[in-house]
């Protein structure tokens, strides 16, 4: 499946479950000996009656904390196997618990929590929690906000989306030594109070089409640093996602597509 070209394996493990080392996924997420993926997800039966367990999986084998595109992705599947009834489904990884709403048109509403942003949580080391943050990155001094939305986002913002060095800075900033688990970035360029242009670097990835809790992160921190309204349009190069946030202590709120593209079965090749 895929969420504005960003793509998924979705394993449906309700009824035989499954366990996959790194090396397994990274042979998958290959795209020209695997199938290719962004990131991997394995739906699983919830600890309770009416939630669904899931895990994520970066293209490199190693565990996601978070991914709005895909938890869209999910949601649309899960909905189409009747594995919960209604329009609001719950999914719970044992330590975080989503909600999705199918809306009309196609499209799947995520609640995706509110945002943190105490630099221990983050994590991110810093001695105390700013509105944006120095960073020494490839001999540059760059501004950055300080997101998690579940799994960690440095935003900076970019006069020119296109000129962005995504690649170069992208995983300078990934591998930072004040980012000590890694971290996704996301490169923002303001076009007007409710509407911005998108570019991410995914951890363990590599720039991707789009990033749903990257969206979320940048309209946070446009939010804090005063340039963005409630809600804004996020434009990645997948296309376009709707996020909503009232501010401190309230949850982000995240519409866009989700399609299937096809369907088969994995088999061990040893």
């Amino acid at each position: 499946m895929h969420g504005l070209g960003n793509d998924f394996i979705i394993i449906d493990a309700m009824n035989t479950p499954c366990s996959l080392d790194p090396r397994q996924i990274r042979t998958l997420a290959d795209r020209h000996h695997g199938i290719g993926f962004d990131q991997l997800l394995i739906l699983e039966p919830g600890a309770r009656p009416a939630e669904l367990g899931y895990r994520i999986y970066n293209a490199d084998g190693s565990r996601a904390g978070q991914c709005g595109n895909g938890m869209r992705c999910l949601a649309r599947y899960a909905c189409e196997q009747n594995y919960l009834d209604g329009k609001t489904l719950i999914f719970n990884d044992g330590h975080r618990r989503v909600e999705a709403r199918i809306v009309p048109g196609g499209l799947v509403t995520i609640n995706m929590d509110p945002p943190l942003l105490t630099p221990a949580v983050i994590p991110f080391l810093a001695p105390r929690q700013a509105p944006g943050y120095a960073l020494e990155v490839n001999g540059l001094n760059v501004e950055i906000g300080a997101v998690s939305m579940g799994n960690p986002h440095a935003i900076l913002k970019v006069e020119n989306l296109a000129a962005a060095p995504v690649t170069e800075l992208g995983a300078a900033i990934e591998t930072h030594p004040l980012f000590p688990e890694r971290t996704n970035v996301e490169f923002l360029e303001l076009r007007a109070p409710n509407h911005i242009g998108l570019r991410v670097w995914e951890r363990g990835t590599g720039e991707t089409l789009a990033c749903g809790s990257g969206a979320c992160a940048a309209v946070v921190w446009g939010r804090i640093k005063g340039w963005l309204e409630s809600e804004v349009q996020v434009e990645l190069p997948g296309g376009s996602l709707k996020v909503s946030w009232k501010g401190p202590g309230e949850s982000v709120w995240m519409t866009g597509p989700a399609v299937r593209v096809f369907q088969g079965e994995l088999y061990d090749r040893q």
